[in-house]
């Protein structure tokens, strides 16, 4: 069953415009690359200014482990380094539970 991957993310609002590029530009690509990455979106909240969330589907856990020890994955956090807003990024994972 397939694993969905949200990475809660805050930024300062002068720097949303940024993060977006970075986001399409740079690490999308890399994370749709992934083995076992069946999806990516970066969802921009409406209510709250320079609030997202990384919203990636994959295969299954070891898919997901693959991802966390990759040269693609430390290449997005070197991207993303300068963009968080004081606070470290939240990642959960889910599953359709019916």
């Amino acid at each position: 069953m397939p694993i969905a991957r949200l990475i809660y993310v805050s930024v300062s609002p002068d720097q949303m415009e940024e993060a977006e590029r970075i986001w399409k530009q740079d690490c999308a690509p890399l994370m749709i690359q992934q083995p076992g990455c069946q999806s990516e979106k970066l969802l921009k909240c409406l209510d709250e200014p320079g609030e997202y969330i990384s919203y990636s589907e994959w295969e299954d856990q070891a898919s997901i482990d693959r991802y966390a020890d990759s040269e693609a994955h430390e290449a997005i956090r070197q991207h993303t380094r300068g963009l968080q807003g004081g606070s470290r990024p939240l990642v959960k994972r889910y599953e359709v539970a019916g």
